[in-house]
Order: C-alpha cells, then sequence, then structure tokens
C-alpha cells in the first residue's frame, strides 16, 4: 500500500504554481535550444504538447491512485514532473534529470518532508521501467500507467492522424496509422496491473476501435 502523508498536504494553490514552474521549465527548453528545441520538427514534441501530455498523466494518475489507495499527493506531483526535462535531456536521462529538478524545486519552495520529497522523486526516476509494475511503489505504478495511457485513446489517434501530414500521407491511409495506436494500446493494456487502469485502457480501446470501424464504413477502397 502507499504511504499515506498526513503530515503535508500539497494545497492546490500550491500544485498550481507547480504547473506554471513545469511550462516555464519546458518553454526555456526550447528556446535556449540555437535551432528551436531538441525535437523542433514534431510540433506535437513542443512546450504545450508535452505540458498537455503532463497534465493528462496528471488527471489521469490521481484517477488510479484514488481508486487503488495509492498515496495520491506523491502520485500527482511526481505525474506533474516526470517529463519536465524531456526537452532538454536524452530520452535515456530524462527521468533521473526531472527528478532532480523536482527534488529542488521541492526544497526550495516548502518545509515538504523528506519522505515526502523522497517518495515522489523515486516515482519520477522509475516511470520509464519496463519490467513488472507490481515491483514497484503504488504511486509509482500508477503513474507508469496513467503515462501508458495517455498514448492511446482519442488522444494517441489525433496524434497519429496529425503524423499523417508531416508524413505526406493521404487520408486513404488514416485506417494504417489508426491501426498503430490500436498496437500500441494493446502493448499498454498488456503492462497495466491495477483494475482503474485495465478498466480506462479497455474504454479507450473501444473507442479507438470504433473509429476504425466507422472510417472503414465511410471511406471507399478502405478495410
Amino acid at each position: 500500500m502507499g504511504v499515506e502523508i498526513k503530515e503535508n498536504r500539497v494545497p492546490d494553490v500550491e500544485f498550481e504554481e507547480m504547473k506554471g514552474f513545469v511550462f516555464e521549465y519546458l518553454s526555456a527548453s526550447v528556446e535556449k535550444e540555437e535551432e528551436g528545441g531538441r525535437m523542433r520538427w514534431y510540433p506535437w514534441h513542443s512546450a504545450e504538447y508535452r505540458h498537455n501530455h503532463i497534465l493528462n498523466v496528471v488527471d489521469l494518475a490521481e484517477e488510479i491512485a484514488n481508486k487503488e489507495g495509492a498515496d495520491v499527493d506523491v502520485t500527482r506531483v511526481a505525474a506533474l514532473f516526470h517529463d519536465v526535462a524531456k526537452l532538454e535531456t536524452d530520452q535515456e536521462l530524462h527521468a533521473e534529470a526531472g527528478a532532480r529538478i523536482a527534488r529542488e524545486y521541492l526544497e526550495s519552495r516548502s518545509e515538504y518532508p523528506e519522505s515526502f520529497i523522497h517518495q515522489v522523486c523515486r516515482a519520477i526516476e522509475h516511470h520509464s521501467y519496463r519490467g513488472d509494475l507490481e515491483d514497484l511503489s503504488l504511486e509509482t505504478q500508477s503513474l507508469i500507467e496513467a503515462d501508458l495511457l495517455d498514448k492511446i485513446g482519442a488522444n494517441g489517434t489525433a496524434l497519429m492522424l496529425l503524423r499523417m501530414g508531416y508524413e505526406a500521407r493521404t487520408h486513404m491511409d488514416a485506417d494504417e496509422m489508426v491501426e498503430r495506436v490500436l498496437d500500441r494500446g494493446y502493448d499498454a493494456a498488456s503492462r497495466v496491473e491495477s483494475d482503474t487502469a485495465e478498466s480506462i485502457a479497455h474504454q479507450r480501446l473501444k473507442r479507438v476501435k470504433w473509429f476504425q470501424e466507422w472510417l472503414e464504413d465511410e471511406i471507399a477502397g478502405m478495410g
């Protein structure tokens, strides 16, 4: 079970300030690059997209943590900082860098207990873990599941269809692109452990499958 931090809760006003800090950090990461950012050729890897992804993960992680008995404060703060270093650091290093940024922020802003900061940073450090999620704390598991779930469903479908334009695809390729979302979704669903995440994954995959069938029904020559 997650360890509830009763001696200190994260006030909503403080959490809103954290959101502002994360967005400003992401924006600065892009601006300081001479040519506009490490992944500038993918607009969905802009500061705006990355921040939106983070907020999606926060919402999903909170829902999972609430229903699965994890510490919600630890989970939502870890979710907020999990990709803060994504636009300035190599993929394999961004989790460790994000944990370092979160620690510096939490230590400088309020009197958060070390136990709380440690749990937050540990969840961030392990959010790219590829092994069995049952080996991790409930807070880390909730974060990883939320991160996986944001890549599927309506959001994942919209992003994949946007990719079509950048790959000079036509609408006749839409079925293939949606199939990629389904493949990613089935992979994500196979990794999640909690009942809450499994339910969300099932619902999102059902909607993507319905959208694929709608495409096949209305676009001649598809299917």
